[in-house]
C-alpha cells in the first residue's frame, strides 16, 4: 500500500516555530490530534451557526464576555458548531494581553483546545499557513488517485478483472471483489478470498435489484461494505468493497467501476459464439422427437449440463403477450443473454417471441426470473429425465397464460401451477372443465385404465420406460392406451395446447371426485 499523507493537524500548528502559536492550558494529546479543516476569523458572540466544522476559529475577543456563565455559553456555541479549536489573538492595543481565565476555565471544561496568537503574527499567516497545508494535502491526494489510476488502467490492459482488482487493494488497501448479477464471487483483488461475506448478502441483493439504478453502503461488524452496479446498458456484475476508502481511493470509484463495466461488457461480447453453441445444442436435442437418454446426456454435458434431472423454462419478454406491441428483438436477445448468463450449465435459445431455457433441476429458476425477468409470464417446467426436455418446455409454454393471470412464474413442481389454477376458479367450473378434457375416456368400457395411463404418462414427463414401471406393463402397452386415448378424446400429444389440458384435467381428476350436479 502507497504511503497516505497525513491530513492538518493542531500540533501540526504548533509545531510551527514562525506561528508561535501557545496553548493556554495542558490540551490532552487527543485533542491535539484534531484535523484542521479551515481557518477562520470572527467576534460574534454566537459564530457557530456560521461554521461547516473543523476550523480554526481566530478571534481577539472584541466582545468576549467574561462572566463565567457567559464565556461558558460562548465556548459552548463554538465547539457545538463543529470547530477544532479557538484561537484568541493577543498584543498591544488589543482587548487581551493574555488569555483570560474565564475562557481558559471553559474551554478545559468543553474540551475544546484554546490557543493564543502573539502580536507579532497577524492572523492572516495563520490562515495563509493552515490553507497551504490544505493545498498541500489535496495535492497529494490528486497525486495518488492519479498514480492509482494510471495503475488500474495499465491493469485492464491485461487479462480479466483480477489484475485490476489486485492492483486497487495494492494501491488503497481496500478489499475488492467482482460478483455475477446474482452475487457469486468472479473475481476478488485478494488470493484465495472465499464469497461474500453473510452480513453484505443484503446490500448485493438491493443493489441487483434496482439493476444500474444506484449503489448502497453500510457498516457491520466493524465494517464498511459498498456495492456499486458493473455494465454499460444492462447489469452485468457488481463491485463489493470491504474496507474505508480515503479521499484519493474515493476519487478513483468511478474511474475502477468503469474499467471494470468495460471489462465485463468484454467478456460479455466474447461470450457471444458460446452463447450460440450453446442455443445451437439446445435446438439439436430438441430437434429429436425421441431421443434416447444418453443422446440427451450427452448434448447436455457438452454444455456443461450435467443435472440427473432437468425442467424446462419459457419467458415472454414484456411486450409480446396478448394485445401488446413485440419489443425490439435486441431486447429478447438481451434477455436470453442475461439468463444465459444466470443458469450456470444452463442451455438458453430465442425461439420466436419467447425466450426457452433448460436448467439443472436444482436452479432456483424464480430467483433467476425475478432478477432479470421481473413482471414477465412465465413458465417452469416439471423435473424430467434429459431425453423428456421438450415434455417440459411444453408444459411450461403451456403455463404462460396462467403466469399472465397470476402476474407471477407459473411452475409444474409439486402441484404448484395446478393449485393455482384451482384458486382462480370455483370447484364446479373446474369439474366441469376436466369432464369436457376427459369424458370421452369415461365413456369407453376400460377408461378408468386409459385415463390412469395417461396420468401416469404426463406426471412423468412423457417418460416411456418410467410410466411403464409405475403401472408394471409393457412399453408397448403404454403406447396403446394413449394411442387409443388421442383417438377418442381428439387430442394429440405433441400439441402444447392439448397436452397440458389433458395433464390440468387429470390432475383436476386427482384432487377430489367431482362435484354433485
Amino acid at each position: 500500500m502507497d504511503t497516505l499523507s497525513m491530513p492538518l493537524h493542531l500540533s501540526d500548528l504548533l509545531a510551527r516555530h514562525d506561528l508561535n502559536l501557545s496553548v493556554t492550558y495542558d490540551v490532552p494529546p487527543q485533542l491535539l490530534a484534531r484535523a484542521v479543516e479551515a481557518a477562520t476569523v470572527s467576534d460574534l458572540l454566537t459564530p457557530g451557526k456560521w461554521l461547516q466544522g473543523g476550523e480554526l476559529l481566530m478571534t481577539i475577543g472584541l466582545l468576549l464576555p467574561m462572566e463565567p456563565a457567559a464565556c461558558r455559553a460562548y465556548v459552548r456555541d463554538v465547539a457545538e458548531g463543529g470547530a477544532a479549536c479557538l484561537a484568541l489573538g493577543l498584543g498591544q492595543g488589543l482587548p487581551y494581553q493574555e488569555a483570560p481565565e474565564p475562557l481558559v476555565r471553559a474551554a478545559r471544561e468543553a474540551g475544546l483546545p484554546l490557543l493564543t496568537v502573539p502580536d507579532e503574527v497577524p492572523f492572516i499567516a495563520v490562515t495563509k499557513a493552515v490553507f497551504d497545508a490544505r493545498a498541500d494535502e489535496q495535492r497529494e491526494v490528486l497525486h495518488r488517485a492519479f498514480a492509482t489510476q494510471r495503475r488500474l488502467t495499465a491493469a485492464a490492459a491485461g487479462d480479466g478483472l483480477r489484475p485490476m482488482l489486485e492492483e486497487w487493494t495494492a494501491a488503497t488497501g481496500v478489499g475488492a471483489a467482482v460478483l455475477d448479477p446474482l452475487g457469486r464471487l468472479l473475481a476478488a483483488g485478494e488470493r484465495g478470498a472465499g464469497p461474500p461475506p453473510a452480513e453484505a448478502r443484503d446490500l448485493i441483493e438491493r443493489v441487483a435489484a434496482r439493476g444500474l439504478r444506484g449503489s448502497a453502503a453500510s457498516t457491520a461488524a466493524g465494517r464498511q461494505l459498498e456495492v456499486q452496479p458493473l455494465g454499460a446498458r444492462r447489469l452485468r456484475g457488481l463491485l463489493l468493497l470491504t474496507g474505508h476508502p480515503d479521499d484519493a481511493a474515493r476519487s478513483v470509484v468511478p474511474g475502477l467501476v468503469s474499467l471494470l463495466s468495460l471489462e465485463l461488457e468484454r467478456r460479455h461480447l466474447r461470450d457471444e459464439p458460446e452463447r450460440r453453441r450453446r442455443s445451437a445444442l439446445l435446438s439439436e436435442l430438441l430437434a429429436e422427437e425421441e431421443p434416447t437418454g444418453g443422446r440427451a446426456r450427452d448434448i447436455l454435458a457438452s454444455a456443461g449440463l450435467t443435472a440427473e434431472r432437468v425442467r424446462g423454462v419459457v419467458v415472454e419478454p414484456a411486450g409480446t403477450g396478448r394485445s401488446a406491441s413485440s419489443p425490439p428483438e435486441s431486447a429478447v436477445a438481451d434477455m436470453a443473454a442475461d439468463l444465459a448468463l444466470a443458469m450456470p450449465g444452463g442451455l438458453v435459445r430465442v425461439s420466436g417471441p419467447v425466450v426457452e431455457a433448460v436448467v439443472g433441476e436444482d436452479l432456483d429458476a424464480r430467483e433467476v426470473l425475478g432478477r432479470f425477468a421481473p413482471g414477465c409470464p412465465a413458465g417452469i417446467g416439471p423435473a424430467v429425465a434429459p431425453e423428456a426436455v421438450r415434455v417440459s418446455l411444453r408444459q411450461a409454454t403451456g403455463l404462460l397464460a396462467v403466469s399472465r393471470s397470476s402476474g407471477a412464474p407459473a411452475e409444474a413442481r409439486q402441484s404448484q401451477a395446478s393449485r393455482l389454477l384451482l384458486d382462480l376458479g370455483d370447484r364446479r367450473t373446474l369439474d366441469g372443465y376436466a369432464d369436457t378434457v376427459l369424458g370421452p375416456l369415461d365413456l369407453a368400457d376400460n377408461g378408468e385404465e386409459l385415463t390412469a395411463t395417461l396420468a401416469a404418462w404426463l406426471e412423468t414427463g412423457g417418460a416411456w420406460d418410467a410410466t411403464s414401471r409405475r403401472l408394471g406393463v409393457h412399453r408397448h402397452t403404454v403406447r396403446n392406451r394413449l394411442d387409443k386415448a388421442m383417438a377418442l378424446t381428439g387430442r394429440r400429444l405433441d400439441d402444447p395446447d392439448d397436452r397440458f389440458d389433458l395433464w390440468l384435467a387429470t390432475r383436476i381428476r386427482r384432487g377430489g371426485p367431482p362435484a354433485a350436479h
